[in-house]
């Protein structure tokens, strides 16, 4: 059989005479008009416009109370105590008393929050062993050197968990109670349990395996994080298996914040006792407070933060805003471009320049 013929010279590159490769396939064209822009924009408008009001009304429905503790009431004598380092193992607790002017209803969330603490910079987010964290055996013994210098203690012994991250852990604990007009002080029960994600707690975080050991055994030879007041396989000592890398606290200390000032989920209300089925009620409230977290070194501030949630999230403006802006540039962009179009394009007037 005989060969193809195979082009040469300049017509060598030349594309297929085709409708897709000489680009003739057929096509829509839309010609813009002041007829079809117009009322494009304008139904813009009205649409980010409804969104807006809808996403603020939605965000208003949510109730919320901010409260900074960390020099408030008797926490002013521990805020004064933890600037000397050499008091970090002594206790110190205190309380702060507030009110609710309205009822909180529904569920209630209970957040502590910190500010001017940077967990975004990334020499600090490096700082940890996700293979340890997973339970790898051979991570517990040997962390990653991007531990350093909170890898090992004093005398070599390996930490667990290894890092900046772990070693920094929120440790201050809270305690809340509602003031009953006419009667004592009632504990507000907190759900400390199911607050972490899924796939955290199920796959990013895992004890190493126990293989009929005792937790405390597997981490027989680590040491804990430098500014630790107990190890790790003690965090909870009301419920055994809220123990080891897979405590709740711990787990959602270690997915780190994006910005300085942040909050993360301490509890949720209990709605199970009969005083708190409908929420928290509107009354005088304590929260005592086991203070030992210290922000003097980097200039911070500590807060609690009581909020109800919404199928949006909790209150954040910045999206309803963000649609009541756009809309008002779109209004006002079709404002300007109906004035134009009125005073020199409509007809064809007043365009003969």
């Amino acid at each position: 059989m005989g060969k193809a013929k195979v082009k040469s010279g300049p017509l060598a590159r030349r594309p297929d005479n085709s409708a897709f490769k000489q680009q003739r396939l057929p096509a829509w064209s839309p010609m813009l008009t002041a007829n079809t822009v117009l009322p494009f924009f304008y139904f813009m408008a009205l649409i980010c416009m409804l969104l807006g009001v809808w996403l603020l009304l939605t965000v208003q429905s949510t109730q919320e109370m901010k409260l900074d503790y960390t020099e408030a009431g008797s926490c002013n004598l521990c805020y004064i105590k933890r600037q000397n380092a050499s008091n970090a193992a002594q206790s110190c607790t205190c309380s702060v008393m507030f009110s609710i002017q309205k009822a909180f209803k529904g569920d209630v969330f209970f957040y502590y929050g910190l500010k001017n603490f940077h967990q975004n910079l990334r020499r600090y987010m490096d700082s940890r062993d996700d293979g340890q964290m997973v339970g790898r055996k051979r991570n517990l013994k040997n962390p990653s050197s991007y531990c350093q210098p909170f890898d090992k203690d004093q005398t070599g012994v390996p930490i667990a968990p290894c890092g900046a991250v772990a070693n920094s852990i929120f440790n201050d604990s809270f305690t809340l109670s509602y003031h009953q007009p006419g009667s004592y002080r009632v504990r507000i029960p907190l759900l400390r349990r199911g607050i972490t994600w899924y796939t955290d707690e199920n796959v990013k975080f895992r004890n190493p395996k126990t293989e009929n050991l005792t937790l405390a055994e597997v981490f027989k030879d680590t040491a804990r994080p430098l500014y630790w007041q107990k190890p790790v396989y003690e965090l909870d000592p009301d419920d055994p298996t809220n123990n080891g890398f897979i405590n709740e606290d711990l787990i959602i200390w270690m997915r780190e914040a994006a910005f300085p000032n942040f909050k993360k989920l301490y509890g949720v209300l209990n709605r199970a006792d009969e005083v708190f089925a409908k929420g928290l009620p509107a009354g005088n409230y304590t929260i005592d407070i086991n203070y030992n977290f210290p922000v003097q070194y980097f200039r911070g501030r500590k807060e609690v933060v009581l909020t109800t949630l919404t199928w949006f999230g909790g209150q954040n403006h910045f999206l309803p805003v963000a649609y009541l802006v756009t809309s008002s540039l779109i209004l006002l962009l079709a404002v300007v471009l109906t004035v134009i179009w009125w005073k020199f394009g409509k007809a064809g007037k007043n365009m003969q320049e």
